[in-house]
């Protein structure tokens, strides 16, 4: 038995060369229009080449260039804070942002103080690309140079500073130097980098030697409380006696100044009696008599009165009795 089967003819449709054409056409058009259009993002600036060479930048939103390769586009971002980070590495970014140390990582963050000291200073910066044409063709592979621009800066301030200064008290003042010579380094060589903010995460002494230096440093702080606690209790102290010395000098010359005051009195008195006196002897003993009288015998304990008789006021009554025979 013979396996025989009907022959088949596929027949492919008939297309005018008009269609095909047409259709040619509009697929390079549509490759041409797909690669025209483009669209810049809020926080970018477009920097557009053509042949290799630059033209122009354009500001985000959409637009056009040449297809085929003519102009070439190039994204920067010039809105968005950027961040190097120098003696780790961010891993994980989070509630909980995980970080990696190497040994590479720590020799980048080892440098030497003035005092001959060893520190590990891990730190940040912040920047913004303010020029993306410097920042593309000024300087090639930016972002290594700008790396080693950092290290060289904060190694150099870190070295004329002491170990104090770079772990405690200096590490502010340390920043903002290291910023400040950062962006004149970045302006100098027309890189297109605004530095913001130069930020130290944590300096340390090494590992092996970070105990004994913990230890040092309690004893300084002990030092500096315990110096402190003396010069609070020295400005109490010092003050309170002072008032009381201030006091007490005032209070003599108070009391010299009535001693004086008093003494002036009686003798201008004794003077202005001594002139009445002068003028009328006798109606002055009198007027002396009466006013000693007035002024002894409300005085005078009536019991010492009853006691010792008239002898206790008999020198009064003899004075009287002379003033008046006189």
């Amino acid at each position: 038995m013979s396996n025989d089967f009907p022959s088949m003819e596929i027949k492919l449709p008939k297309i005018s060369p008009g269609i095909i054409k047409l259709i040619i056409v509009g697929v390079i058009v549509l490759i041409l229009l797909a690669g025209s259009f483009y669209q810049i993002g809020a926080e970018e600036a477009g920097i557009i080449l053509r042949f290799g060479k630059y033209v122009r930048t354009t500001n985000p939103g959409l637009h056009l260039k040449l297809p085929l390769g003519i102009e070439q586009l190039t994204k920067v971002p010039v809105q968005r804070q950027l961040k190097m980070e120098f003696g780790f590495r961010t891993t994980k970014a989070g509630i909980r942002t995980e970080y990696r140390t190497t040994p590479d990582l720590v020799r980048e963050a080892t440098m030497l103080t003035g005092d001959l000291n060893v520190v590990v200073a891990e730190w940040i910066v912040q920047y913004k690309i303010k020029n993306p044409y410097n920042y593309l063709f000024k300087i090639r592979d930016v972002d290594s140079t700008f790396r080693y621009m950092n290290e060289a800066v904060v190694r150099a301030i870190v070295g004329d500073s002491t170990v104090d200064e770079v772990i405690t008290i200096g590490r502010s003042r340390i920043a903002l130097e290291a910023k400040i010579e950062l962006q004149r380094l970045c302006d100098l060589y027309e890189i297109g980098i605004e530095v913001n903010q130069l930020i130290f995460q944590d300096v340390n002494p090494p590992d092996p030697v970070r105990p004994s230096f913990n230890e040092v440093n309690e004893s300084q702080q002990e030092r500096e409380r315990k110096i402190n606690e003396a010069w609070s209790e020295y400005n109490q102290e010092i003050p309170k006696s002072q008032g009381v010395a201030e006091q007490m000098i005032r209070g003599a010359e108070g009391y010299a100044t009535e001693r004086i005051n008093n003494a002036q009195g009686d003798a201008t008195r004794f003077r202005a009696i001594y002139r009445e006196y002068s003028r009328a002897p006798l109606v002055t003993r009198k007027r002396l008599y009466l006013e000693a009288i007035n002024e002894v015998l409300p005085k005078v304990n009536k019991k010492i009165i009853f006691d010792r008789g008239l002898e206790s006021i008999l020198p009064l009554l003899n004075f009287g009795q002379e003033v008046k025979n006189d």
